[in-house]
């Protein structure tokens, strides 16, 4: 496998996200090469660095979604952690609540590398996913589930791990307990810094078993008043018990969704990638002219004029009807008339395109010297000729002899004395055989006619291909080369589907 190769070929962690991204990094890479000095130096090398900082961060991976439990001591994270995972991982693998290290749990996806970016040490990830669970984890897949330290440790190494994960996370779950909901270190300290981030976050209120039936729905709308005090009423709130299993399966539906939904990593990679293509963008034209579209006919019709065309298909329709084979030639294009062509073919076939870009179409196009030279030397091989046919030849001897049989037998009808009451046969001869002499002339005559005009569109088709094969090779195809790359270039820089949600926590600061 090649550097290119290797660079573009997803790794063992991705998924149809990262293959999407790493795809619209390969077709900028693809149309900055393309463009060449179409574009400044400075842009190229922009796009190129920051393209190159995508691939960096899309070797993690962007399939996976990292949800965060964030929680007090005493609030259930670690069993609320293991009865969405459906493991005791948390209990034999975690020490609480002295622990100032995070606990994973991935669902499917090979999150090695994100795990060692998040520092999350070996012995505390676990993978839930197996084939022993068939497709009853398939929901979930993708997840990255955290189990960070309390945030209210007296350890300031806790929450320093707490503020290092959080602005990394997809989704923050804060995990509260009926005693410690109101705590002033989740809302002065946290949550009320976290305004306008209320679709990356919801509150479970654990433990819910040891409160009164009756009075759990006043917990969650009081939960719910304090998140409204803090400026978050759109985070929602959840009840559960971790250790009856009530409300988990609710929660679970919810992360499910999440994962459903563009991972940070990918809002990211994609507004990375979006910016990289505005700057190759600023550089390009909002469309360009397609291929079809090229005033290929006129050019043709321009060029045969330019070349007296018309002039020598008249004298080739025209030679035969007077009895002869004829061969017309043209003349030398006037290459004024090619110079005008040329200049009018530039400007349509870059309308709408910046100065580079109609610079790179004139600067593919033969002057109009070379032009006209090739059009000289496609005409040249071109027979322009109108010639008599058989048929032709055929009907006017007939004629000719008909004519002579007919003055024969007039003068022998003369001879035997018809006009004094003769015989009539010599003069029936006569008369018939004049009539059909003149009859088979005039047909030779139209079909001599129709022939030459047959040979005259014949000669201007034949000069018409030729002057469009010059076209085609010397106009249309350098340029619809020039309009492809624009074309794809541009497509390049489409801005992608997945565009910021409001779920990630960039700048989060706990002060």
């Amino acid at each position: 496998m090649t550097t290119d190769e290797a660079m573009t070929t997803p790794g063992p962690g991705a998924g149809v996200r990262t293959a999407a991204l790493l795809e619209r990094v390969a077709r900028l890479e693809g149309a900055v090469d393309a463009v060449g000095s179409r574009v400044p130096t400075a842009t190229s090398a922009a796009v190129r660095r920051a393209l190159t900082t995508v691939r960096e961060r899309l070797a993690l991976g962007a399939d996976h979604t990292v949800v965060a439990l964030v929680g007090g001591t005493g609030s259930g994270k670690s069993s609320l952690f293991n009865a969405l995972s459906g493991l005791a991982f948390a209990d034999v693998g975690v020490r609480r609540p002295t622990t100032a290290e995070p606990s994973a749990c991935v669902w499917a996806h090979d999150a090695t590398a994100l795990l060692d970016w998040l520092d999350v040490a070996p012995d505390r990830r676990i993978v839930r996913e197996s084939a022993l669970d068939g497709e009853s984890q398939a929901d979930l897949r993708g997840l990255v589930l955290l189990d960070l330290p309390d945030h209210d440790s007296v350890e300031p190494a806790h929450r320093e791990v707490v503020d290092r994960l959080l602005p990394l996370a997809d989704l923050l779950v804060w995990v509260v307990d009926p005693q410690k909901y109101a705590d002033d270190a989740l809302h002065a300290g946290y949550l009320r810094r976290l305004t306008g981030r209320d679709a990356a976050m919801l509150v479970v209120v654990n433990q819910t078993d040891t409160v009164p039936e009756h009075a759990r729905a006043g917990l969650v709308d009081d939960v719910a008043r304090l998140l409204q005090a803090d400026g978050l009423p759109g985070v929602a709130v959840h009840a559960v018990s971790a250790r009856t299993g009530e409300g988990v399966r609710e929660l679970r539906r919810v992360l499910a969704d999440h994962v459903a939904g563009s991972t940070l990593a990918e809002v990211r990679a994609a507004a990375e990638i979006d910016g990289a293509a505005l700057l190759l963008a600023r550089d390009l034209g909002s469309s360009e002219t397609a291929p079809e579209e090229l005033p290929r006919a006129e050019a043709v019709d321009a060029l045969a004029d330019a070349s007296g065309l018309a002039s020598a298909v008249g004298v080739v329709a025209a030679g035969p009807g007077r009895g002869r084979t004829v061969r017309a030639f043209v003349e030398p294009v006037q290459r004024d008339r090619v110079a005008r062509l040329r200049s009018r073919w530039a400007e349509a076939a870059s309308a709408g395109l910046p100065a580079s870009w109609r610079a790179a179409i004139d600067a593919v196009l033969p002057d109009h010297r070379a032009l006209s030279a090739a059009v000289d030397d496609a005409l040249a091989g071109v027979p322009l000729e109108g010639r008599r046919t058989a048929a032709v030849t055929v009907l006017r001897v007939l004629a000719v002899l008909l004519g002579v049989a007919g003055l024969v037998a007039l003068g022998l009808a003369v001879a035997a004395g018809a006009g004094d009451g003769g015989p009539l046969l010599p003069g029936a001869v006569a008369a018939g055989a004049l009539v059909l002499a003149v009859l088979a002339w005039f047909l030779a005559g139209r079909s001599a006619r129709a022939a030459a005009q047959r040979d005259a569109q014949s000669a201007a088709a034949a000069a018409r291909e030729a002057i469009g094969r010059v076209v085609d090779e010397r106009l249309v195809v350098p340029v619809a080369a020039v309009l492809g790359e624009h074309r794809a270039a541009r497509e390049a820089t489409a801005p992608s589907a997945v565009s910021s949600t409001g779920r990630h926590l960039d700048g989060l600061s706990t002060g």
